[in-house]
């Protein structure tokens, strides 16, 4: 494959497959012995409007998008509302082809589907092909799937077409298409994929260098996403309730979750609203159940009373916050970090909360298992961050990674013997919120056991859970709630890290990200460490608490970092300034906020722009703010 890799991008309008049709193909790299990686692009559309998904492949891993791409399976919308060049919305029906041009590498494959696109208003494209040598291959897919039955399956066609261009065997999307299909109309699938792949080898000779090379991966691999790892973390640590509302990107984990507990006899439950989600979860976790709940932008915004109450009352409570471009209704369906400020702070007085934002796939396996840990030890919210960009981006990841044992366990519960031993008040009460202890948590009671009723509210209250306003009372159980961060943290200390170094660790120059964009500026540190810049980066994923000490450490003779962010506030780099203030004058950051992800060019040209100590001007839709104090 040219450049070692192949990157394939699907495009159509919503409703023209095209998320089943790349799973089913990306499934088909996988099982052929190929690493690879997804981004999916779609509009906050039922059907019509432009949507596309790119499918990295590669013998060696890949952790980001990678740079353009440099093969267009281009269907047209079928739903175009007004396929016309003057509509509002531009011509929804020559979307798919001509918006995607921009981004297609040099030396590039175009298909595209003639019995949609008409060639003679495609003209501009042969000057343009010409000029980037890219390779067109116009197919009537529409043709081949009308002959056996219906134009949906035009994007089989494409398939078809895709594997004859790129010598790819037909046995893995075959075997692909029996698993989820049956009857006849696997039977007319398997038949236009036939059709198509016959069709381009007898008419085209595929005078391009896009060829999937032979693999293995050693052991069987599985395709996630970061929803699935989110998932399958929470039931692998004992939740076996979830309740919430459908919102975007967010849906994903409630939809596998509740398919998931239904066949483990957990309980998942969709109510009216956000304040019933997470009110329903914290009664469940106060009940004795492992809980989840969570939500996105707007969504979360109205569980800020409840993660309150979960923090006063010190029950256990795990949320998922799946951030997309706001503010307000925003993009519903872009990618964007702009929530890491408000999910720190939100909620009213002084909280504590454990705040972790995964990278990865793995990582949003690992850290939700740790974030339940944590919740249920501590008795305090745990918030697992992510974004759309995770939600949408598969991996391949080995089946072996989750050989793990479950924990059901419910942390700091008081057995009925135990509850014997521990103070109660005159009127037999538990006093689940002592003051005079050593420890920062007490055990706590559930509903039932004997010896361990008390008092659960929203207001102050005196060991046994009854309102109080006495102000020696107040210091000592705001006291001994604020602490227990301190005591996550020394926790958290004793464990591996969740945050990575990579990199030559004398460089001068830095990179520091957080969440999602580990694999992209990861990836960008790699490939200038190959052309010979020093260089090093940090990946945040634990934000609260931070790591401090190894955060200082990376800084430490550091003379320029900058600070990699989806957002238009610098939202990580201010965190970092009210942490690390005397290290201020190193950081810089560079955003994005178009509702795309990072690509690892973006990044190497500002990195580039900061060593030569050029005008803070990209190229790319990208944004370069200067140190404080800096404003030239």
């Amino acid at each position: 494959m040219t450049q070692d890799e192949l990157i394939w991008r699907i495009a159509g309008g919503s409703g023209d497959g095209i998320d089943t049709t790349s799973q089913n193909f990306t499934k088909a790299l996988m099982r052929y012995g190929l690493h690879v990686y997804t981004h999916r692009h779609y509009p906050s559309r039922i059907r019509g409007g432009h949507t596309y998904v790119e499918v990295r492949a590669s013998e060696a891993s890949v952790t980001s998008r990678g740079d353009g791409f440099n093969f267009l399976l281009a269907l047209g919308d079928s739903f175009a509302r007004n396929p016309s060049e003057g509509a509002v919305y531009g011509d929804e029906e020559k979307k798919p082809l001509f918006e995607n041009l921009d981004e297609l590498n040099e030396g590039g494959v175009i298909v595209y589907d003639t019995g949609v696109l008409d060639p003679d208003e495609t003209r501009d494209l042969d000057e343009r092909a010409e000029e980037n040598d890219w390779h067109v291959y116009p197919v009537d897919l529409q043709s081949i799937a009308r002959d056996h039955g219906r134009d949906v399956m035009r994007n089989t066609a494409g398939v078809g077409v895709t594997a004859a261009l790129l010598d790819m065997p037909l046995d893995p999307i075959q075997e692909l298409m029996s698993e989820a299909m049956g009857g006849d109309i696997l039977e007319k699938n398997l038949d236009v994929l036939s059709d198509a792949h016959e069709y381009t080898n007898a008419e085209f000779d595929g005078a391009h260098d896009l060829r999937v090379p032979d693999h293995d991966h050693g052991e069987e691999q599985v395709l996630l996403s970061g929803s699935h790892g989110i998932s399958y973390g929470a039931i692998d640590e004992g939740c076996r309730f979830v309740s919430g509302y459908p919102m975007t990107p967010w849906t994903d984990v409630f939809t596998i979750m509740s398919r998931e507990l239904e066949n483990i006899g957990g309980v998942a439950e969709q109510v009216e609203d956000e304040i019933a989600a997470s009110m329903m979860a914290i009664g469940a976790s106060h009940a004795g159940a492992k809980a989840l709940s969570g939500s996105s932008g707007g969504g979360f915004s109205l569980m800020s009373e409840s993660i309150g109450l979960a923090e006063m009352t010190e029950t256990p409570l795990v949320l998922v916050e799946a951030q997309r471009a706001g503010p307000s209704t925003g993009m519903p369906t872009k990618t964007e970090q702009a929530d890491l400020e408000f999910v720190l702070s939100t909620s009213q007085g002084d909280s504590s909360r454990v705040v972790f934002a995964p990278g990865n796939v793995k990582e949003t396996y690992e850290q939700t298992r740790l974030a339940f840990e944590l919740a249920y030890e501590y008795q305090l919210p745990a918030i697992v961050l992510y974004d759309d960009q995770l939600t949408g981006e598969f991996r391949n990841i080995p089946r072996s990674f989750f050989d793990r044992e479950p924990n059901p366990d419910l942390g700091s519960v008081a057995t009925e013997g135990e509850l014997e031993d521990l103070p109660h008040d005159v009127g037999g009460r538990y006093e689940r919120f002592r003051t005079d202890s050593d420890d920062a948590v007490n055990p706590r009671s559930l509903p039932g056991q004997r010896g361990g009723r008390f008092l659960a509210t929203g207001n102050e209250h005196w060991p046994d859970g009854q309102i109080a306003e006495d102000t020696q009372n107040r210091i000592k159980q705001m006291n001994r709630r604020v602490s227990k961060i301190n005591v996550v943290k020394d926790d958290l200390a004793e464990r591996e890290s969740t945050d990575t170094v990579i990199g030559d660790e004398d460089a001068d120059l830095a990179l520091l990200t957080w969440g999602s964009q580990k694999g992209v500026v990861e990836e960008s540190v790699r490939r200038l460490t190959e052309q010979g810049v020093s260089i090093k980066s940090l990946s945040v994923s634990q934000m609260a608490p931070l790591r401090t000490d190894e955060i200082a450490s990376f800084l430490e003779g550091v003379s320029n970092a900058l600070v990699v962010e989806m957002n238009a506030t610098s939202q990580f780099k201010n965190v970092l300034m009210r942490e690390f203030g005397e290290y201020g004058a190193l950081l810089e950051s560079l955003l994005k906020y178009n509702g795309n992800p990072f690509e690892p060019a973006e990044i190497i040209e500002a990195v580039e722009i900061v060593q030569n100590g050029e005008d803070r001007d990209t190229l790319s839709e990208t944004t370069l703010r200067p140190q404080v104090g800096d404003r030239a």
